[in-house]
């Protein structure tokens, strides 16, 4: 496929390093039930990822304590760290990139020092903020512009690999030389042309790269 070595690796979170959405997880949990109309609005292209994140995350409800633990109870898929170990030791870059709420990356990322690009929680606040928007991009509505980061990679000749699953992840699909994807992104590359292959766990994907 081409040499890990200089390959940029970029895992999407919810669903893909999780095995369910965190978010959705929460505002099934504690979330008022008009986050799914915001959601179908989200998924009919009415509204950016930043919009539905905040209108959303009003909807959530509890403490700092409650809402983390709630995350909590969302389960890492079992591949994630091999497929880390095995990439960095072949000497790829691996990053993970989150649109969700964010607050519950670091916990996972943090013992493996991955790097993160994420939105997060002032939780001083209550207020979601957006760190790694990018709104020199041409459509400028989502939370983390998944494309920045891909488009770095490229400019300094690397080969770039996304991995997810989402709404989130499709615009990244279209700049990324190799794409893994599942659920709602391998319905949406397949009908869009985009070239993709499948998987299913993340071990899936580690067995395809290395």
């Amino acid at each position: 496929m081409f040499e890990l070595a200089n390959a940029s690796v970029f895992l999407d979170f919810d669903g893909t390093v999780t095995t369910h959405d965190v978010g959705v997880h929460l505002l099934e949990r504690v979330g008022a039930p008009e986050w799914r109309t915001i959601s179908e609005r989200y998924a009919r292209g009415e509204i950016g990822s930043r919009e539905c994140s905040i209108e959303e995350w009003a909807l959530v409800r509890g403490d700092e304590a409650t809402v983390r633990a709630v995350a909590s109870e969302v389960a890492v898929d079992p591949g994630f760290e091999p497929l880390v170990a095995e990439l960095r030791a072949a000497g790829a870059e691996v990053t993970v990139v989150s649109d969700g709420f964010g607050f519950y990356v670091d916990a996972v990322c943090a013992p493996l020092a991955l790097p993160v690009l994420t939105n997060t929680v002032d939780f001083s606040t209550g207020e979601l903020v957006f760190p790694h928007e990018d709104r020199c991009c041409p459509c400028s509505t989502c939370g983390v512009c998944k494309q920045a980061p891909i488009k770095d990679a490229r400019q300094r000749g690397r080969d770039t690999v996304l991995v997810g699953d989402g709404i989130s992840d499709r615009k990244a699909a279209l700049l990324a030389d190799v794409v893994f994807a599942k659920g709602s992104l391998a319905t949406w590359c397949a009908g869009a042309g985009v070239a993709y292959v499948p998987f299913t766990t993340l071990d899936d994907v580690r067995y395809a790269l290395t």
